[in-house]
């Protein structure tokens, strides 16, 4: 057991179903109007949700202004324009309301709607300038509609910059929400694909941050428990999406595999799905996670096997105890079954328009862009072995 490392988590969570409605009461809210951002789609008007929010707010005494622009893979130039409507509203806090983009993106808007320049001045890799945010940022609520993410109990916000096509994760102490409604009531209606996507999101969250150079006991305990819920819970919620259990089931899971990004890291994995996803903006990102994953931890577990037996023991599978010896084959041959149980089993980057000639444009901009998560994962890999593992995806 690691006997050095940091634990610190300060987000408020009001966990489990019905808790949207709670916003009409809580306490927590930490100001008087809010700018709410979600995607340019119609889910969160279609399903009711931006209103049950509004009406909610309003009952607690908060008034709102709306920020619709979001993309799946949201851009900068977007977290521009909604920290300028922030402050042209005189919005003293942001609620992103959906999936990760949005926010991801509220995280985003809050941190430009107090510091000058531009978004990319901030960040820490590729072309970003590396600047602090002295200002910090507006207090921040997540309300998520999707399992997968983790994103409300995380400092991380995803962005990518089109110009450039370099997609990074960046976060500061300030990017954590003050606050994060987890109503699986709101996930009853993600269809199957996006479920599954969603929830194999989290899963490699979970992986990925159990595997780390960062990885610690507290992180540890929450990435074997959402392995193991995710294994179990993923199928059932993709075959029946009304399953209330599975749906509660799979958004703690997803909420504790925030706490492992937290606590530990993500890995080169992320790297890579960052630069496929910001070359192709329309791969979904977990599409991309499951399309690289057998090709990318059979070459890590080939050349480090160590703590795949424990993943695989969480998913159910009795590795006789020998961990280094049956650990990896368990956990790749546990993970080939969860894909083809949640029917994801025919995905190809050739439906994405990606193609193995790709691979060293795809290696070097996930190393250039994201080259930190190489410094966590187990295993040296080099651009070649990178360009190899992009590759292997191809069969």
């Amino acid at each position: 057991m690691k006997k050095r490392f940091q634990y610190f988590m300060p987000t408020m969570i009001l966990f489990g179903p019905g808790r949207l409605g709670d916003l009409a009461k809580t306490p927590f809210l930490p100001g008087k109007k809010a700018l709410i951002v979600i995607s340019a789609g119609k889910a969160m008007k279609a399903n009711g949700y931006l209103q049950r929010l509004a009406d909610a707010l309003e009952k607690n005494g908060v008034s709102s202004a709306v920020f619709d622009r979001v993309l799946p893979n949201p851009v900068s130039e977007h977290v521009e324009e909604g920290a300028a409507r922030a402050r042209e509203e005189g919005c003293d806090f942001v609620i992103g309301l959906g999936g990760g983009s949005s926010i991801d993106s509220a995280k985003s808007i809050a941190v430009m709607a107090r510091n000058p320049g531009e978004y990319w001045d901030y960040i820490v890799g590729g072309s970003g300038k590396g600047k602090k945010p002295s200002g910090g940022a507006l207090p921040i609520v997540a309300i998520p509609t999707t399992a997968g993410t983790g994103t409300e109990s995380d400092p991380w916000t995803v962005i990518t910059r089109t110009e450039t096509r370099e997609k990074i994760g960046w976060g500061a102490d300030c990017t954590f929400p003050t606050l994060s409604i987890v109503d699986p009531e709101l996930m009853l209606s993600v269809p199957p694909a996006f479920t599954a996507y969603q929830g194999m999101d989290a899963f490699f969250h979970a992986v990925e941050g159990y595997l780390a150079r960062a990885s610690q006991p507290a992180s540890d305990h929450f990435a074997l428990d959402a392995i193991e819920k995710i294994t179990r819970f993923l199928p059932v919620a993709v075959r029946d999406g009304s399953d209330l259990e599975a749906r509660t089931a799979l958004a703690w899971a997803s909420t504790e595999a925030g706490f492992v990004e937290s606590l530990s890291a993500c890995i080169s994995h992320h790297s890579l799905e960052h630069a496929m996803s910001a070359c192709h903006p329309e791969i979904p990102h977990g599409a991309g996670l499951i399309m690289t994953s057998i090709a990318y931890f059979s070459y890590l577990a080939e050349r480090d096997p160590a703590r795949y037996g424990a993943m695989a023991r969480a998913m159910g599978v009795d590795t006789g105890g020998a961990d280094d010896d049956a650990g990896p084959a368990a956990f790749m041959a546990a993970l080939e079954k969860l894909i083809r149980d949640i029917g994801m089993d025919g995905l190809k980057p050739e439906r994405f328009g990606l193609k193995k000639e790709e691979a060293e444009e795809i290696a070097r901009n996930s190393m250039e862009t994201m080259g930190s998560l190489y410094t966590l994962t187990p295993v040296r890999l080099t651009q070649e072995d990178v360009e190899a593992i992009f590759r292997n995806c191809f069969r």
